[in-house]
């Protein structure tokens, strides 16, 4: 009877999901058009602008159009980056759209040659060893990643110019793997796990064996042996990644299926199984609730928005590679649902705060980047 039982709620929490999924409206151009002028409106807006920036001398005094010519605008250097990122992926994705022009046009007068060789003489210079590592330059990668993927003219030129910039990315990363003890645990840019996450996925994607073993061999030092990670103080106030969910959504690319469902097992417990499958139909998800920023014009209270967009394709990712038998698939797709309607409903782009970076955020979502095989040519993804 128990397993009669684990059965039907199984069947049950998957209709549920499935449901809720045919319900949401599908990601097409129109709403793909959302995110790239949240963009558009940002990579050549200098000011407001928080700079990290190490200064060697009074000739490193001026204006970030100047210091970084590419990647100036959007707030900071690394969303900026990730903004570059979105016009790409969303062209690639609708290349007919109406926004495909002045997306083009954008990256043209970015992506020069002399601008990137500006922006690889900037990461290379004395005193900048930690500048953006992980967070921006893992951005950076996943640009070139999209870059070369693209079968554009276009798009092949910006990869040759952007290679300088890559290939010091690939440098400053494969430098300090090996000196970092311990991974950084924390929900911010600094994450460790998120960090190695995107920068495995480019390494696979272009065929870097060399910087794709020390990935995988940095993440099983750092990962492979944890246990009962404290899903319940998640978040905290200003977190946009989840320390939890992250450290996770990087091992299910490192572990073969079996093996990381076994970890998944000691490392999440919480999750609950297709016998618990009755929680999933309340309105929020019980063992992992979405949350809402409590002031979205507060640059670091804002993070929280981004929270439910990272939580839903992190969970997606874990779901992806759990075997289609595992209990837990209908729980962990139930509250990336609840996640992504929550985190795309507060993509408004009323404030700045938010509206410089949520839409990349959003663009991973529902293009599904981050899912093993996925394809820029995205059919349906729930908005």
């Amino acid at each position: 009877m128990k397993n009669l039982a684990r059965v039907i709620l199984f069947l049950s929490a998957t209709t549920i999901a499935s449901a809720q999924q045919s319900a949401t409206p599908a990601f097409d151009a129109n709403a793909a058009a959302r995110f790239a002028n949240l963009a558009l409106a940002c990579i050549e807006k200098e000011y407001p602008n928080k700079i990290s920036h190490s200064l060697n001398s009074d000739a490193d005094v001026a204006p970030p159009r100047k210091l970084t010519p590419a990647f100036y605008g959007c707030y900071d250097w690394h969303s900026s980056v990730h903004g570059h990122w979105l016009l790409v992926r969303l062209v690639r994705t609708f290349p007919g759209a109406p926004f495909a022009a002045p997306a083009r046009e954008a990256l043209r007068r970015s992506l020069t040659a002399e601008n990137l060789a500006q922006e690889a003489a900037y990461l290379r210079a004395t005193g900048r060893t930690s500048f953006e590592r992980p967070y921006g330059l893992a951005w950076l990668l996943q640009l070139a990643t999209e870059l070369r993927e693209w079968n554009d003219p276009q798009a092949r030129e910006m990869a040759a110019s952007l290679r300088p910039v890559e290939q010091a990315a690939v440098a400053r990363l494969s430098e300090w793997l090996p000196k970092l003890s311990n991974p950084v645990r924390i929900g911010e840019h600094n994450q460790t796990a998120f960090g190695l996450g995107l920068t495995l996925d480019y390494a696979r994607s272009v065929g870097d064996k060399n910087f794709a073993d020390l990935i995988t061999a940095s993440a099983k030092r750092f990962y492979q042996n944890d246990k009962n990670c404290p899903l319940e103080y998640e978040p905290s106030g200003e977190d946009f990644l989840s320390p939890c969910l992250g450290e996770a959504d990087l091992m299910r690319r490192v572990l073969p299926p079996n093996e990381f469902a076994t970890w998944l097992a000691a490392f999440l417990p919480q999750i609950p199984d297709a016998l618990d499958a009755r929680t999933l139909v309340s309105e929020n998800v019980s063992w992992l609730r979405t949350v809402k920023s409590p002031d979205p014009s507060d640059p670091k209270l804002a993070h929280l928005d981004g929270l439910n967009l990272s939580r839903a394709w992190m969970l997606e990712g874990i779901a992806s590679v759990l075997p289609a038998s595992d209990g837990r698939s209908p729980s962990i797709r139930a509250a990336a649902q609840t996640h992504r309607q929550a985190g795309l409903a507060a993509v408004t782009g009323e404030h700045y705060e938010g509206a410089h970076w949520l839409g990349t955020f959003a663009t991973y979502l529902t293009t599904e980047r981050g899912l093993s095989g996925a394809s820029h040519t995205r059919v349906s993804a729930g908005l």
